[in-house]
């Protein structure tokens, strides 16, 4: 017995000293990148075939958090309820992300706004995702806002992760881009290998005037407990105000993790048990400014289970995503792109605007 005591007692130990390894090994490595740093471009583009953008100009803008590419009909998530961590194969995610280029190329969005793009990670199998979503577009622009070297949980492990928002656009100049940090609500441990929200942030130039199209990607706290929404939302909007006094033109979209005004009486939360998301508040911005949003159709899906449209109890449906446009900007149409979740765990929102001279 005495036996038996020593060794599940050294094995406890083992156990314990392992976990403290990892835990200083992943606070040692943590990614904690600056307030400010300048986003990945990618390849150099030939700048003859670029225009700037002009004022008067109709531009078309499709925003999708795409779901790493591992999140389509067959997927449901450990988060939310269900209970994987990755799709079975590195064959399902070449499927998914080629039906997700098919899309963009199918609609010839003149920018593009993409979240939770994966560029070396375990769950969809070290595939660096920018390659094969890119095609034709002109310019690009990355920023991290998931990078830890192995998540341990749950089991199997996610393990390393490295993924962020990416944005292009076709035949349209980008001056700069910049990787802005917003708040992380957790404090360590979690904090460590969570993600670390950021904002992408596009300069484009406007043809005849020193005025820019700043376009924002983002994509916000999903599973805080509520405050941390509330911060990077107000950073947000201090952000894209502080733009536009500059006389620049501003669209932010992306996942706002956040029901947007109306639709929770369309899609009524029945599974907040699983997960349950924040609510925007429409007052957030001031007169003039545009939430721009369909509530005709979903944008987003619960993942605690495979993908049922036949089963109304057990799926549940949200409007999360969207865009915001400032006053000098023009809302001309705003649609959801009824892709039937069979890529990813959220549909694509397109929109048209014009840029007003005035």
């Amino acid at each position: 017995m005495k036996a038996f005591l020593k060794v599940l007692l050294m094995l406890v130990l083992l156990v314990v000293i392992a976990a403290g390894a990892l835990l200083g090994w992943l606070t040692a490595v943590e990614y904690d990148p600056a307030p400010v740093v300048e986003a990945e471009r990618g390849k150099p583009v030939d700048s003859t075939s670029l225009h700037n953008v002009l004022p008067g100009q109709e531009l078309s803008v499709l925003n999708w958090n795409i779901g790493y590419g591992g999140l389509g009909k067959s997927e449901d998530f450990f988060m939310d309820g269900g209970k994987k961590s990755r799709p079975d194969n590195k064959d399902a995610v070449l499927s998914y992300l080629d039906e997700i280029r098919r899309t963009i190329d199918e609609q010839t969005p003149d920018l593009v706004l993409l979240q939770e793009v994966d560029s070396d990670s375990t769950r969809t199998y070290s595939i660096d995702e920018r390659d094969l979503l890119n095609g034709g577009m002109s310019c690009e622009a990355y920023a991290l806002n998931y990078s830890c070297p192995f998540v341990p949980v749950p089991m199997p492990p996610i393990g390393k992760v490295h993924s962020g928002l990416y944005t292009m656009t076709n035949g349209l100049a980008m001056d700069r881009a910049e990787r802005i940090a917003l708040p992380c609500p957790f404090s360590w441990p979690l904090r460590i290998a969570n993600l670390k929200r950021c904002l992408l942030v596009s300069y484009l130039p406007v043809e005849g005037s020193d005025r820019q199209l700043v376009l924002v990607n983002l994509h916000l706290e999903a599973y805080d407990d509520g405050e941390g929404k509330i911060a990077q939302t107000n950073q947000l909007r201090d952000f894209i105000e502080s733009e536009y006094a500059k006389g620049n033109y501003v669209i932010a979209g992306g996942d706002f993790n956040q029901v947007f005004p109306g639709s929770l009486e369309k899609y009524p939360n029945t599974h907040p048990e699983n997960w349950e998301p924040g609510v925007l508040d429409e007052k957030l911005l001031p007169e003039g400014w545009t939430l721009a949003c369909d509530l005709n159709t979903p944008t987003c899906r619960l993942l605690n289970q495979p993908y049922d449209p036949g089963d109304a109890a057990g799926t549940q449906y949200y409007v999360i995503d969207g865009l915001i446009l400032s006053p000098n900007v023009e809302l001309k149409s705003v649609e959801t792109l009824d892709a039937g979740f069979a890529y990813s765990d959220h549909n694509p929102v397109k929109i048209q605007v014009v840029l007003r001279e005035s």
